[in-house]
């Protein structure tokens, strides 16, 4: 297979880290709108990237550990930017470029070879279900990208301007991932029960997938009910996020799970 599209966006993500760092340490603005391109370039070589594998494949590229990362990449920064108007100041762009360059530093570590689907993968249900769930990992990562920044430069400033703004920004993300978690589950159910005759069989990765969903289920009660903001918010993003990363990678390689060939 071949990875020059992946290594050229490696690439443009490392260029648009760059450009922001030299527009924040020379005091250069004008130097952002180089990153912007880069990040969206980027995004580019990754559509490619995955198209072609698609095609070499036969099949979405979803199937193992490798091409959900970099799905999962591709998805972070695709809704980096529609979100963008969303965002205040100047965080999302770098942030999103240091983390999709980290997800596809982890992509050279798995194994990339296109193997035959298993009988249980050979189902439309594949983009489907996955698809949504890379989808909200990726909107759960803007959340937990906007709650680093709020802990990290405003903390002790909950009445900061900015602070503020990353909250509801942390809002909007994790509301978006939640929904789309929760479809990605209820899809993951409807498979399972065409694939093994059941909807639920708690195994791993559904019961993880389950905890996760709780946990955000209780961020999203404690802000609607006792109105947590803030800070509080931001640690239960994070903490959160660390469950996403558990029952993504975690169950995968600790835990014997009827998913274990997606590791």
């Amino acid at each position: 297979m071949n990875t020059t599209a992946l290594n050229l966006a490696f690439a443009c993500y490392l260029a648009a880290l760059l450009a922001y760092a030299a527009a924040f340490l020379f005091a250069r603005p004008a130097l952002r709108k180089g990153g912007h391109a880069a990040l969206a370039a980027a995004w580019l070589m990754q559509a490619a990237f995955l198209a072609l594998r698609w095609h070499s494949a036969g099949h979405a590229p979803l199937a193992n550990q490798f091409e959900s990362l970099v799905s999962m990449s591709w998805g972070i920064t695709g809704l980096c930017f529609c979100l963008w108007r969303l965002a205040p100041g100047t965080w999302l762009g770098p942030a999103t470029a240091a983390f999709s360059l980290a997800l596809l530093g982890v992509c050279a570590l798995l194994d990339s070879t296109i193997a035959p689907l298993v009988p249980a993968l050979q189902s439309n249900w594949l983009l489907l279900h996955v698809s949504v769930i890379m989808l909200a990992y990726a909107a759960l990562a803007l959340s937990f990208l906007a709650s680093a920044v709020h802990l990290t430069a405003y903390r002790g400033r909950p009445d900061h301007e900015a602070a503020m703004a990353l909250d509801r920004f942390n809002t909007r993300a994790m509301g978006l991932g939640y929904l789309l978690l929760t479809a990605g589950i209820a899809l993951g159910a409807v498979w399972a029960n065409e694939a093994w005759g059941s909807y639920w069989s708690w195994d791993p990765k559904e019961t993880w997938s389950l905890i996760t969903w709780l946990v955000y289920t209780s961020a999203i009660h404690l802000r609607r009910t006792h109105h947590w903001r803030g800070q509080r918010m931001a640690w239960f993003s994070v903490l959160g996020f660390a469950f996403v990363l558990f029952t993504y990678f975690g169950v995968n390689y600790l835990m014997s799970s009827l998913h274990s060939y997606a590791g």
